[in-house]
């Protein structure tokens, strides 16, 4: 009978750091999931910066091609063009 109390003692010695090693795991996976949250936000509000940082750099752009900046000047007048363009169509739908 000792042999098989033994057993018992080790089978539940086992059974208890399993239990404890899978809260372990179940606390890590919860941080885990927690650091990708928190990197998503992190990666959202970064893409909003960018993107307003290359609206920012866009229009220094054209106001450079307005100041005489020789660099962009084809691109300022592409630009200037077009809402000369679109200015003239909402005028012309006006008038009709």
């Amino acid at each position: 009978m000792s042999v098989i109390a033994e057993i018992i003692d080790t089978l539940e010695n086992k059974i208890g750091k399993l239990f404890i090693k899978i809260n372990s795991l179940e606390k890590n996976n919860q941080d885990l999931k927690m650091d990708l949250g928190n990197a998503a936000q992190t990666i959202q509000s970064q893409s909003k910066e960018i993107d307003a940082l290359r609206t920012q750099y866009e229009t220094l752009k054209i106001a450079n091609g307005l100041l005489g900046s020789e660099d962009n000047k084809r691109e300022t007048k592409l630009k200037i063009n077009s809402l000369i363009r679109e200015i003239d169509y909402c005028i012309a739908q006006l008038s009709d």
